[in-house]
This record gives C-alpha cells, structure tokens and sequence, in this order.
C-alpha cells in the first residue's frame, strides 16, 4: 500500500525496457537495497538483482528472505559512493536509489556513480523524503519550532537530532538528475494520505486498503496533493 504509487512506476518502466531490449530479464542494480523489500519482488518478476548496501545484518536478511522466495539476489557490502569500484560500467538496466540521497555525503556525486553503471536507455528510480511533508508531521506532534525548521534549513532538516540529514522538494530533484545527465520523468508524490490515515480505519474496513491505494494513485499526480506527500519518486533516463 505504501509504495504501490512506486510500483506502478517501475512496472511500465521494465515493461518499455523489455520491449526495446528484447530480454525479458533484466540487470537491476538496488543501491542502499538493505533487506530487499524491493530487490525480492523485482527477482520474482524474473529480473537479474543485485543490492548493494552498508550494513552486514541488513544482506543476511536479504539473503533470508530471498531463499525463503525461491530467488537468488546477489548481495554486495558497499556504500553509494563505492558502486563504480564494485560494478562495472554499463552493467544495469535499472538503478533504484530509494531513500539513500538523504544520507549520503554527495547526492551528485551518488548520481554521477549510478550514471556510470546504466546502459544507454536505462533508469534509476529516486524515491527522497519530502520536507513539506516532514513539516506537517511535525506540526501535527506538536512540534512547531522543528516544523518552521524544516522549512527554512536549506537541507530541509529540522534540528541535530533529525535522523534524516536532508530532504528533497520536487524541483530539487529534478535539478539533481538534469546535472548528472539524466532526463528526469515526472515526480510524483508517495504516502500523501498513508502516514496520516489511522491503521484503524484502514484494517477494519472491507477494502478500505485497496481504496487508498486508488486514492493514492490519483494523489500522486495532483498538482497540489503531489507536493505534501512523505516521499517524491522520480524516474531519470540516462541520455
């Protein structure tokens, strides 16, 4: 429910992809891909997936949850920043960069690395935390002095203790991929209602779940609902 608006993205995207290769599996490269929330379903579609990610625990369950599903997903101990030592050039069909420029030292310097192990008519897929977003959440705790912070710091951080270092408006992101030679897709929003709808009126509902799911499908592209969502994805296609 919470990344379908992701999916339907990465779903058209590998379906144009296959059509033009003519493979019906791909190379999919996951950066900072942790446990393998999205590298699993993505070599259960029959793709070739490798995360490259940090943390030693977080490739063990990896490893875990892609034997309990039958698939192989390679694992590779790296940051970002070390994909070009890790891969070679022009090894990937897709790269997704889910929630890793928030975290790293250099976001154009991560984009640069990613650019370099796309093949001509690749993608990466960029899912960022949004600061409007974070804005409202922290408004809504009762915390307004942190609110009006995100607001202001040009890293959309709201203090020393922000676990996230920076977040992304739309336009900031599409800047990013212009600038290391991508043509960015269009952005849309992620989780605009799922983080402030109750668990309860969603699990205690008959279909109440596979109605916000529509809800935030429409969400995603409205010119106002897009820009308060949790999280903005967009798709950049290498030049």
């Amino acid at each position: 429910m919470r990344t379908a608006v992701v999916w339907d993205a990465l779903r058209s995207m590998l379906a144009e992809r296959t059509a033009a290769t003519g493979r019906e599996s791909l190379d999919i490269v996951d950066a900072g891909g942790g446990t393998g929330g999205f590298a699993v379903p993505l070599a259960l579609l029959g793709h070739a997936v490798t995360v490259v990610d940090p943390s030693p625990d977080s490739l063990a369950a990896l490893e875990r949850r892609a034997k309990e599903k039958g698939v192989a997903v390679r694992g590779l101990q790296g940051d970002a920043a070390d994909l070009g030592e890790l891969l070679s050039r022009d090894c990937a069909d897709l790269v997704l960069c889910h929630s890793v420029l928030e975290y790293v030292e250099d976001p154009i310097s991560a984009l640069t690395a990613v650019a370099g192990l796309l093949r001509r008519g690749g993608a990466v897929s960029v899912l960022a935390a949004n600061p409007v977003a974070s804005a409202i959440h922290r408004a809504l705790s009762g915390q307004f002095d942190e609110a009006r912070a995100v607001l202001t710091d040009p890293s959309g951080s709201w203090g020393d203790r922000d676990p996230t270092p920076r977040r992304f408006a739309a336009d900031t992101l599409v800047e990013l991929l212009t600038a290391t030679g991508f043509s960015p897709g269009p952005v849309h929003g992620v989780r605009v209602f799922a983080d402030l709808v109750p668990s309860r009126l969603v699990d205690g509902e008959p279909g109440a779940a596979e109605a916000l799911v529509a809800l935030e499908q429409v969400a995603a592209t409205h010119p106002v609902l897009r820009d308060v969502a949790t999280q903005l994805h967009v798709l950049g296609h290498r030049n």
